[in-house]
């Protein structure tokens, strides 16, 4: 299985390079550099591709030429900008600047669409192809934040994910949405699962707990696929 991963120098997307994929298999990360310390895993090959998708086109080309010829089974989105102050008590909308605005939704939204685009040749190659949104819980209705750009962004990958859904489902394509919400990001895959689960007392997502559930959804057959997993913590008061 040939699995990319966007987004994947930091955070969940370095879990995910961390945790998925078996003996035999290749990873791609994608993020606006290459680390200098790539991380190795036995029998799994690890590529990366340096690309900015705050250039969405000439990063989308840069990939799709970097895979030409070569199938893709399974393509993460996992980048997804917030406000600069997002998820902070003194948020307020008005204080957003028009240009971090037009950020998050190019990287968000447009960078989405365009590597979508550029790569589906290579996934609908694939005799199982799955594409995974990382979307938030702040795209749920009654979802209780006020960030209104990144919540826009977020509500638009269901609508992505919706029409993707119908336009390629003949060829099999699977598209899962991952309403996400808190993530404990302090804690990596080496540390052990039951200790990433104390901090914040309940009220963030061990990066272990997503990386086993993309593990599950990559498991199923190709005559199944998940729409969209809700996957609040379980302190969260929201959900």
């Amino acid at each position: 299985m040939r699995i990319m991963i966007v987004g994947a120098s930091q955070g969940l997307g370095r879990a995910f390079i961390e945790g998925l994929g078996d003996s035999g298999d290749s990873l791609i990360g994608v993020s606006r550099s290459v680390p200098t310390r790539l991380i190795e895993r036995a029998g799994i090959d690890i590529e990366w591709i340096a690309a900015d998708l705050a250039s969405p086109e000439p990063a989308a080309a840069k990939v799709a030429k970097a895979m030409a010829g070569g199938k893709l089974d399974v393509l993460i989105y996992n980048l997804g900008l917030w406000e600069s102050r997002a998820f902070e008590p003194d948020y307020h909308f008005l204080a957003d600047s028009p240009a971090e605005i037009q950020r998050m939704v190019t990287v968000n939204v447009s960078g989405a669409i365009l590597l979508i685009q550029a790569l589906l040749p290579a996934l609908l190659s694939s005799a199982a192809p799955r594409i995974i949104l990382t979307g938030s819980t702040s795209a749920l209705p009654g979802h209780g934040r006020p960030e209104v750009t990144f919540s826009a962004t977020k509500f638009a990958l269901r609508g992505i994910a919706e029409a993707l859904r119908e336009g390629f489902r003949d060829q099999g394509l699977a598209v899962t949405c991952l309403q996400l919400g808190y993530l404990n990001t302090e804690d990596d895959l080496a540390v052990p699962l039951e200790r990433a689960a104390q901090r914040d007392e309940g009220a963030s997502i061990p990066l272990h707990d997503v990386v086993h559930l993309v593990r599950t959804l990559l498991a199923l057959s190709p005559n199944t696929y998940v729409r969209e997993v809700v996957m609040p913590a379980i302190g969260d008061t929201r959900f």
